[in-house]
């Protein structure tokens, strides 16, 4: 009631009960930190939360978390701050994952002002470490789609073991 004044807070706080009722009516009995798709969807809400983007998230699939999928949502949420930090006017970043036929598949994109990432500077380790070099130490890979004023899509992909679904 205090913030009733700001629409920004307001959206916020609305996004963050909507994810809440969706959880309750999904019945979701996974426990956090054990399933993909729950650590993928907190990871956009910690994100929407820090940096005030709007982050559309939209999940399809599952499997249990292990190690590698631990650093898929890791690269994510490295992807998802870069974008919400450098997003368009509108700040709306987007994710999109599935998981399905052996894999996990995300995709992270915004609208911003888009980058050259052959040109950034090579003391600038977000990208190249915490997205590119943890996928392919875990046996995934990474691939970053952008150019200027064209907005950024990241596409994130890492085998998935059948007995892990």
């Amino acid at each position: 009631q205090r913030r009733a004044g700001d629409p920004s807070a307001v959206a916020k706080l609305a996004r963050h009960q909507e994810r809440e009722l969706r959880s309750w009516l999904a019945g979701s009995e996974a426990r956090p930190g054990e399933r993909l798709a729950d650590a993928l969807r907190a990871a956009a809400e910690e994100v929407e939360e820090s940096h005030g983007a709007v982050v559309e998230a939209v999940v399809v699939g599952d499997a249990r978390l292990d190690e590698h999928l631990d650093a898929l949502v890791a690269a994510t949420r490295e992807a998802l701050t870069n974008a919400a930090k450098f997003a368009s006017e509108s700040g709306e970043v987007r994710l999109y994952a599935e998981i399905e036929n052996g894999a996990a598949r995300v995709f992270v994109d915004d609208r911003g002002p888009g980058l050259d990432h052959e040109k950034v500077r090579a003391d600038r380790r977000g990208m190249r470490e915490s997205i590119i070099g943890r996928m392919r130490r875990h046996g995934g890979r990474a691939e970053i789609r952008s150019a200027p004023e064209s907005g950024t899509e990241v596409e994130l992909e890492i085998p998935v073991e059948e007995s892990e679904r």
